[in-house]
């Protein structure tokens, strides 16, 4: 049976393209019966020559680079194309920083379910107990697990600038947003459905997680995956940008195509539009890691890490009728049987997915730099349907 993944918008926009990152990577077909265990059916042997050439067409979708990680047991193979930077052809490198888009999800519900282990707070418990006053009394039945697996069922946003074009993209690069402000926009509409009984990917769930991590541990959510996540990792490439829009040291350019068919370069971009939910800055070593971390419980609980695993009841949908695919924290995509567990990020001019069985004995980490405003999914298609043909 032949499976597709879907990249699609989700009603949050980020002003840094996390539209694109949280519907992305669902995949129809093939059995799902032991989903759980990650086992479907064993993975077949790498064949790098096809993956080689998966990654090598930077015409579907348009793009100025693409690197990949594969780990099959214990083999490991890495391939890098195209250029990290435009002006000096410079090809890219396992340890140049991107932008790594809604990645940060996985982070932000690192820290929540460590703080859950260490009972500072419940799962069950409303969101308003922490962070009273920030949402309208129909939002009082939200819980963290809501917000954790997107099931809380908070209003589109209103008063957003219309992002429609890259030359409207490239005008709001700079623009400044305060987490109150985000939350501001979804404070004024009835919710669009009780919550716990559908499932809508929304980035505003994050950066109310975000604010609660902050809540509870009475420092910037950043400071605080640095000190649980970041550090005890060594991920030294990875970082929380805060206010600086720039990347340093050696990285990797996004780049959008305008309406006149020019490049521009949009590398420097204010993050305070992905606050809390899609501004992670990483490598794709450093992925990687944290994959790895995750996956064996180095960073959580037998406990806290099921939940990284759990769906929703069968009876919660996505709003289009088709099965929930979000955890929390994590994705499930099943493909030609093979089911993958992990999370994809999206910003402007940078693409991020970082999957795996459960069980680990199949995985890998893509990283491309797509230039039109939206893209398909074909690079990350033609990488997953190698790897489980």
């Amino acid at each position: 049976m032949t499976s597709h993944w879907i990249s699609g918008r989700v009603s949050r926009r980020s002003l840094l393209g996390g539209s694109l990152a949280g519907a992305a990577l669902a995949a129809s077909g093939g059995t799902m019966s032991r989903a759980a265990t990650g086992a479907d059916r064993r993975p077949p042997p790498l064949d790098t020559q096809a993956l080689r050439a998966a990654v090598r067409d930077l015409t579907h979708p348009p793009a100025t680079s693409a690197q990949l990680r594969v780990s099959r047991g214990a083999d490991h193979w890495y391939t890098a194309v195209g250029a990290a930077d435009l002006t000096d052809g410079r090809s890219p490198r396992p340890a140049d920083r991107f932008r790594a888009g809604s990645v940060t999800k996985v982070l932000v519900a690192t820290v929540v379910l460590q703080l859950w282990t260490a009972r500072r707070l419940r799962l069950d418990a409303p969101i308003g107990r922490h962070l009273p006053g920030l949402l309208p009394p129909d939002s009082a039945r939200i819980t963290v697990a809501h917000l954790l697996n997107h099931t809380s069922g908070l209003p589109d946003h209103q008063g957003l600038p219309d992002l429609s074009t890259p030359e409207a993209v490239l005008r709001h690069r700079f623009d400044r947003w305060t987490p109150q402000q985000w939350v501001d926009t979804v404070a004024h509409s009835p919710l669009k459905f009780r919550p716990g009984t559908a499932q809508e990917y929304r980035g505003i769930n994050y950066v109310l997680l975000a604010l609660l991590v902050e809540e509870l541990t009475g420092r910037p959510y950043g400071e605080a995956i640095a000190s649980r996540v970041l550090r005890p990792l060594g991920l030294d490439h990875t970082l929380i940008p805060g206010d600086d829009p720039r990347l340093h040291g050696p990285h990797v350019h996004g780049y959008l195509r305008m309406t006149d068919g020019s490049l521009r370069d949009v590398t420097v971009f204010d993050q305070s539009g992905s606050w809390g939910e899609g501004e992670l800055v990483s490598s794709l070593d450093d992925l990687g890691r944290l994959q790895k971390a995750l996956f064996t419980g180095e960073l959580l609980t037998p406990q806290a890490t099921e939940q990284l695993f759990t769906m929703p009841p069968d009876t919660v949908r996505m709003l289009d009728g088709s099965p929930a695919r979000y955890s929390m924290g994590l994705q499930k995509a099943t493909v030609n049987g093979v089911t993958f567990w992990g999370k994809t990020g999206e910003t402007y001019g940078y693409r991020t997915r970082v999957f795996a069985t459960r069980d680990r004995s199949l995985s890998f980490v893509l990283s491309c730099t797509p230039t039109p405003l939206s893209t398909d999914e074909d690079m990350t298609q033609r990488v997953v349907t190698v790897l489980t043909s």
